[in-house]
């Protein structure tokens, strides 16, 4: 069983940076495409980030790009999303998301385990 857990979460003032971690507290999944989601009170979850893998090919939600970057470190079994530049509308409940295939969705029912979720708050 592959068990996502997500830490890094915080209050930080616009234009700072945050690192999210997400580690498995079970099965490796480093075969597993990995994604970061997020959810804004009264919004619906949305696609952030995703990669392979192997780290090699990923994918970007509009609003994070050239912003945020996602990676994984499979000899440590962890996936990162490093974020810069961070604006207000950035605060959400952000959630690690493994799927059991070779290719990336964006697509939330496509996604097999989930985390809990790490709060980010980004204040004016």
């Amino acid at each position: 069983q592959v068990q996502p857990v997500e830490s890094g979460g915080g209050t930080v003032q616009a234009g700072g940076s945050l690192r999210l971690t997400c580690a498995s507290s079970g099965r490796t999944f480093i075969t597993f495409v990995m994604a970061w989601f997020r959810q804004a009170p009264g919004k619906e979850r949305e696609f952030v980030a995703a990669l392979d893998w192997g780290g090699h090919n990923t994918n970007y939600a509009d609003s994070a790009k050239g912003r945020f970057t996602i990676s994984r470190d499979n000899a440590k079994n962890e996936v990162y999303l490093q974020m810069n530049s961070l604006k207000p509308e950035d605060t959400a409940v952000y959630y690690c998301a493994a799927r059991a295939s070779s290719f990336i969705s964006t697509f939330s029912d496509s996604y097999d385990y989930w985390g809990k979720g790490t709060q980010v708050t980004v204040s004016e």
